[in-house]
């Protein structure tokens, strides 16, 4: 079996070209690989389609990249928790493909299993099938590009729209455990859309918490199987951020026993 481990993250993203599509694992904050989008920024990557959830937060994840203009465009369905993303959407300096979260899902799922497109009632009746659904701005705010019709089917009286899967050139992941012939584990919510990305990208990168020998990871409870895995890199101190700390309120005092009783 092939020894996919690499020495660094730079050295894992070193070929990933300007103009790249890349699909990047995580939700929210949780299981977003860190190290190598870091490498990634450090590189000078630009001009780069994004395929994620969401776009990271001002300072972090993939809102480093978005932050230094190194992504051209983004297919991704929540995007609320970052102000620049914003900002570049609406000044014309972003083109963003809003996509409903499961369809998203199965667009990566659909695409690492080798099917073209899929029918969903998801969307059907707006802007998602309908078409229109502002994509990048002008500088003057009105809509340079919209969402073209998609093919709407009926099925046993119901209407399906037509989604195309999604086939990456890159997939970064984060996982909890990996071995060196790319069998990944992830960690609790940690998994969300990693195993996903995993699947779709035509090269796959992934940073291991910790990294095993072959043979010690549980078959059973391999989340992706080292076919979908190119490269595995060993990153045991990334950072990992609360993207929204709450604290509850104090309990009330409970009352004073009365005199007496």
């Amino acid at each position: 079996m092939i020894n996919k481990v690499v020495g660094s993250a730079a050295e894992a993203v070193a070929d990933i070209p300007d103009g790249a599509s890349l699909a990047v694992g995580g939700f929210g904050l949780c299981g977003i690989p860190a190290t190598l989008i870091d490498a990634l920024h450090a590189q000078g990557t630009a001009e780069l389609e994004t395929v994620s959830n969401n776009c990271g937060v001002d300072d972090w994840g993939l809102g480093i990249l978005l932050s230094d203009h190194r992504i051209r465009r983004t297919i991704s369905s929540y995007v609320g928790e970052n102000k620049e993303f914003a900002r570049q959407y609406l000044a014309g300096e972003l083109e963003v493909e809003l996509t409903p979260q499961g369809t998203l899902a199965e667009k990566l799922r659909a695409g690492g299993a080798g099917i073209p497109a899929f029918y969903t009632t998801a969307g059907v009746g707006t802007q998602v099938s309908e078409g229109g659904l502002p994509q990048r701005y002008d500088a003057e705010g009105n809509v340079a590009v919209a969402s073209t019709p998609k093919e709407v089917r009926s099925f046993e009286g119901v209407d399906y729209v037509l989604e195309e899967s999604l086939r990456p050139d890159y997939a970064l992941v984060h996982a909890w455990k990996g071995d060196r012939h790319g069998n990944l584990v992830f960690h609790a919510t940690a998994m969300n859309f990693n195993p996903l990305c995993a699947q779709a990208g035509r090269i796959t990168i992934a940073e291991v918490e910790e990294l095993v020998e072959p043979g010690e990871l549980d078959p059973g409870q391999v989340h992706t199987p080292g076919i979908f895995v190119q490269r595995v890199v060993v990153a045991p101190d990334t950072e990992k951020r609360v993207e929204k700390r709450t604290v509850s309120l104090a309990a009330p005092a409970a009352p004073a026993a009365s005199e007496g009783a």
